[in-house]
Parts: C-alpha cells; structure tokens; sequence
C-alpha cells in the first residue's frame, strides 16, 4: 500500500466510535483548549454532565459542543461516520454518490445527499483569497444533459452544443490552484469579471480561441491563444492541456457518479473537485488532506431549508 493513504481498515482503527471522533476534531478545532464559538474565548468554559458539552459563561451561560457553528451543527449524524464521509469524498477522484454514501455509513439517501452537500459547503473558497498569479490557463466547459436525450416537452430546439447547458469558467494555475466558477450569464463581460477578480494583473493567460476570451489582450494581462478549431492545441508553453485536464474528471464524476447535476447545485459540486485539487492533492498524505478538510468545517453551516429552498 502506498505511504501517502491509509486504508478504510486503518481509518476505522483510529477512529472506532464516536468518542474517538469528537477527540480528534476538538484537537483541530481547538488545538490550545476549548474555546466559546460564540465569543471565541476559552476563559471562562466549564465542562457539563453530558460528554462532551461545555458551558461559557462568559456570554451568558451558552451551552456548546465541537459541533457548533460547524457544518455537522444540529446533526443527528454520528461524528466517526461523518469522518468516514469525509474520507470518502477526499479519496474518491470522482467523488462518491449520495446512494453510495448511505450504504457506506447506514443512513438514508435523502440524509446522505444533505450530508454531503455539507461537505461540499466546506470545500467552498473563502470571498478573501490571493488571486492567481504565474501562468495561467483558462478555459470553460458546459454542464447539463444533451438535447437529443431530453424528453420531447422538455427540448429547447434552439441548436445543439451549449444549449440548456451551465457553462464553468475554470482557471488554473501551471503547478499551482485551481477555481472553478459556474456561470450563469455567459457574455464576454461577465467572463471578463470574473477574470478580473480572480487572477493578478499582468498574469501570463493561456486560452483557446473562445469568442469569450477576445477580450483579454490589452494592458491588463499577457494574453496568447492556441487555435483549437484549426487543429492546434499546443504552441511552445501556450497550451489549456492542464485545466482540459480538470474538466476531464468533473465530466467524468458529473456523468458517471452523480449522473445528473442542477444549475442551482452545481457551484457546490465545483466547489468540491477544486477544493480536492487544491487542498486535497492526492500527493498529499490521507490524513493531512482530512485534517485540512476538518480545518474548513468552522463557520460553514448548511440548513437544510437553505439547500433546498
């Protein structure tokens, strides 16, 4: 077996039972000792009847566990199968369906779709990040289902390719992060913007010859495109290989694990295979990549009425 994973066998050694799992997350979650998520202190924190729950009583009396304000806050879910979950959707490339989930961990579907949805709410890129720099490679891909596989009522009859489809923009650094934004309005100004607010001015962009990228030669970057449509798709160190890449296994996991993807769900599924790109690197030791994972939990609660409203 490699070095860098470890087995389900040994995961279940290390964490047996809940007990062992609630240990483990309050030594990430508070490496020097309890503290209030409510006012972030861990003066005044005694300890209650129950296992496990703690009392500050520098805010009023305010009872708390290491579930709170995290994404497991209110869940019924027991904290070793939720690492288990976790374990999962770090080591499964192209990530692991809800019906696979709740045979794995003895739950329902309709409880196993809710808890990965919270785990893909803690895969979500924080609004302050640094913006790509180096080079870069950008490209877009389309999600949704074809046309001529649509029932008759529900075609759009308005050309094939794109049509009834989400477009992604993704933008990745050469040996560096990656992002991946659905995008909703799919004009050459709104995929400007995003370009913009992602990626460093004055960044070396490589791009194919999408209409949509047109814009990008001027002061603002150094722009070179490879021209796809004529049968190029390299030109010395200009080349979208790399981000083709990602879309390789989203289109993989989309079609061949998840089957079918909503618009309205779609950001948290991208949010997913980036974050396990990024911070998820399978160069990366399994237990490092959990403990990145348990460190992204805090202050990313899901409801169930939010997900679905």
């Amino acid at each position: 077996m490699s070095k860098s994973t470890i087995s389900t066998f040994q995961l279940f050694q290390a964490f047996p039972n809940e007990e062992a799992a609630r240990l483990y997350l309050e030594s990430r979650l508070w490496p020097d000792g309890v503290l209030c998520p409510n006012c972030k202190s861990g003066e005044r924190i005694t300890t209650r009847k129950r296992v496990g729950f703690y009392r500050c009583n520098a805010c009023g009396s305010f009872d708390f566990t290491v579930r709170t304000g995290t994404i497991f806050e209110r869940s019924k879910v027991p904290l070793h199968k939720w690492l288990y979950a976790m374990y999962l959707l770090v080591t499964a490339r192209k990530g692991i369906s809800s019906l696979q989930l709740a045979k794995e961990i003895g739950i329902t579907q309709k409880s196993a779709w809710f808890v990965l949805h919270r785990l893909r709410e803690a895969c979500s890129t924080p609004e302050v990040i640094a913006k790509l720099k180096g080079i870069v490679e950008l490209d877009e891909c389309f999600i949704g289902g074809k046309e001529a596989n649509k029932h008759e009522h529900k075609k759009l009859r308005a050309g094939r390719g794109p049509v009834g489809k989400t477009a992604v923009l993704g933008m990745r650094e050469r040996d560096g992060r990656t992002l991946l934004c659905p995008v909703n309005e799919r004009t050459m100004q709104a995929i400007t913007a995003r370009i913009h607010g992602n990626i460093e001015l004055g960044t070396q962009l490589y791009t194919d010859d999408g209409i949509v990228f047109s814009d990008l030669d001027g002061l603002f970057f150094k722009h070179e495109a490879v021209n796809h449509s004529a049968g190029e798709y390299a030109r010395g160190a200009a080349s979208t290989n790399s981000i083709e890449s990602v879309w390789a296994v989203l289109k993989r996991g989309v079609y061949g694990t998840f089957h079918h993807v909503s618009p309205k769900h779609l950001g948290r599924y991208t949010d997913e295979f980036a974050w396990r790109l990024n911070e998820g690197n399978v160069k990366n030791h399994t237990l490092e990549r959990l403990d990145s994972f348990v460190g992204a939990i805090s202050g990313k609660r899901l409801t169930y009425a939010r997900l679905i409203a």
